[in-house]
């Protein structure tokens, strides 16, 4: 239709799963109709939409080098 324009963001990530969640996730997408990115998708907007957020739970409990330039790679430059 002229005059009518839809934009449409695709930003695709790839995540690696335990085959438990894997099966788990095929077999929820086969009973419920939904795809495995629209499980996904609820999943992320529900904890989005969450109050108390606890996906940031372990935020800044992360143990390892605190200055990543001193490793083969990285610099300030």
């Amino acid at each position: 239709m002229p005059g009518l324009h839809s934009e449409q963001t695709n930003n695709t990530f790839t995540v690696r799963l335990p085959e438990d969640v894997a099966e788990w996730l095929d077999q929820t997408a086969r009973r419920t109709g939904v795809s495995k990115s629209g499980i996904i998708r609820q999943a992320l907007e529900k904890a989005r939409s969450s109050p108390r957020r606890p996906f940031l739970r372990l935020a800044g409990r992360v143990a390892g080098l605190a200055d990543l330039s001193s490793r083969k790679g990285f610099s300030y430059k």
